[in-house]
């Protein structure tokens, strides 16, 4: 599943920095944006299974890699 999520994020961000440094803040780098996270959402739902709705999402709780990666986890 890691590197599911992880793959997902390179491909959105266009930047390996998401696999080399699992604590960066993809918002507060910049790396995503909100267009990013519902494409982001879209295909954690597509390869992952899980249902995570915009209105639920809250952005603290999704800043990082580590962060999705035990999110999509424990959503399984």
């Amino acid at each position: 599943m890691k590197d599911t999520v992880l793959d997902i994020l390179e491909d959105l961000t266009g930047s390996d920095e998401v696999r080399n440094d699992l604590d960066i803040d993809i918002f507060e780098t910049g790396l995503l944006d909100s267009m990013g996270t519902v494409q982001m959402l879209l295909e954690l739902q597509a390869q992952c299974g899980i249902d995570v709705p915009v209105s639920e999402f809250e952005r603290t709780e999704w800043n990082t890699p580590n962060k999705i990666i035990a999110k999509v986890e424990s959503m399984q």
